[in-house]
């Protein structure tokens, strides 16, 4: 009997150790500084993410203005200039804006009021305007950028958590897009 009660015992600390390794992590109460690439929360400011028929179901309605946060490296320094320098090509959700670096957990202020402005500029200044952010799959970007916009005032605020992956599995539309320039580009 003690042998048994042993190997069940093992088996279910096991079991709830694999069942936990597949939680999501808790909603950190600040925003995310490192590792951006790594599995994030199921809800942004206590709301659930949306899943991609949710995010696809606002995208078809043009109820929403979808905001794409992934990173964009600039041309590189030093570079000479009559060097050919291509940045990688970014496929994104139809009629979405790209704010590049705009989803970092800490913002130099340059990049801080670039974000004001386009939020501004993409609702017409209204922040009841439903906003969707979103970059690419386990990506914190997106999570930290739609923390910050609620924290600007903006009430209706979702976050698509599976991003441009999540939107490409399921053979969704993609469109070619280029950032919104940066100040300084």
């Amino acid at each position: 009997m003690t042998v048994r009660r042993a190997v069940l015992t093992t088996l279910l600390l096991f079991t709830a150790s694999g069942a936990m390794a597949d939680m999501p992590p808790p909603e950190p109460a600040g925003y995310r500084t490192a590792d951006y690439r790594a599995p994030v929360p199921a809800t942004v400011n206590g709301r659930p993410a949306l899943t991609t028929e949710q995010a696809a179901a606002l995208w078809r309605q043009g109820g929403a203005v979808f905001i794409d946060t992934l990173p964009q490296p600039p041309r590189p320094q030093g570079l000479p200039e009559d060097t050919v320098w291509h940045p990688r090509p970014r496929n994104d959700i139809p009629g979405s804006i790209w704010l590049p670096d705009t989803g970092y957990g800490e913002l130099p202020a340059v990049i801080a009021g670039y974000f004001e402005r386009n939020l501004r500029e993409a609702t017409a200044g209204d922040k009841d305007r439903k906003l969707v952010f979103y970059c690419l799959a386990s990506c914190w970007m997106s999570w930290n950028a739609a923390k910050r916009a609620a924290s600007l005032g903006y009430a209706r605020v979702d976050w698509y958590a599976d991003g441009t992956d999540g939107w490409a599995v399921r053979d969704l539309p993609l469109e070619r897009r280029e950032p919104v320039p940066r100040p300084g580009e």
